[in-house]
């Protein structure tokens, strides 16, 4: 009797202690997971008339003007200064922008870089950008750095105390195949930002971007629409 006691006692503590931890998560960051086999999932860089989208707002007023209302929207890796992906960008199958396997500074060049895509079949995959192989399967694709997961560890670059403080936002694919996108709601460093993804269950995890990093999520109340970025990701559903 003292032992099943003791038993429901640590189970009552674990699901406490997840609860809180789930609880102290969205108080410091917006988290929205999802689940590419049953929705809609899209890259974004130019509308239909070939003019960089921009920002989150325009965002919302172009998938509505194609009968589609985004209900999840987020700035999708970094840019240069004409607003260009920097790096892989593949939207509908086509590569609108190469892959830049180059050495350079800046937080996009931090080792190993990566690949945030999402095949034909709707599976996502976050890979480094040397390990990355081209496919004609590949329907949208993202470069951008450091990898914040590399198999279930952390970067060995990032360090636990570190004052490189930013917003930050970010992507990671759990193991059951779905998406976890993340920004915090205030400045963090990279090893923090890379333990979110790493206790919410991600093998591998992809830096996004920072200071411009924007997120449109209704259903939680946050809402941004302003930003100023190349390339979006988008979760729509059927307009009304």
């Amino acid at each position: 009797m003292k032992l099943n006691t003791v038993f429901y006692l640590s189970l009552l503590f674990f699901i406490l202690l997840s609860c809180k931890e789930k609880i102290g998560n969205e108080e410091n960051f917006v988290i929205y997971q999802v689940d590419p086999q049953k929705q809609n999932i899209r890259m974004y860089w130019k509308d239909g008339k070939n003019e960089i989208i921009r920002s989150l707002n325009n965002l919302e007023n172009y998938t509505a003007s194609q009968n589609e209302k985004l209900i999840f929207a987020m700035n999708g890796g970094m840019f240069d200064p004409d607003y260009a992906p920097k790096g892989l960008y593949i939207e509908n199958f086509k590569t609108l922008h190469p892959i830049d396997t180059s050495k350079g500074n800046g937080n996009f060049y931090l080792p190993p870089n990566g690949v945030f895509y999402i095949t034909k079949n709707n599976k996502p995959e976050i890979t480094e950008t040397k390990k990355f192989i081209p496919s004609p399967e590949i329907k949208y694709a993202t470069q951008s750095g450091p990898m914040l997961l590399i198999k279930g560890k952390i970067n060995p670059t990032f360090q636990q105390h570190s004052k490189n403080l930013n917003i930050r936002n970010g992507v990671g694919i759990l193991e059951n195949g779905e998406i976890i996108f993340a920004m915090s709601k205030k400045e963090v460093n990279f090893y923090d930002f890379a333990s979110l993804f790493k206790e919410m269950g991600c093998q591998n995890a992809l830096y996004l971007d920072g200071f411009v990093s924007r997120t449109y999520l209704p259903e939680k109340k946050w809402i941004q629409k302003d930003g100023d970025f190349g390339v979006m990701i988008g979760i729509t559903e059927p307009g009304h």
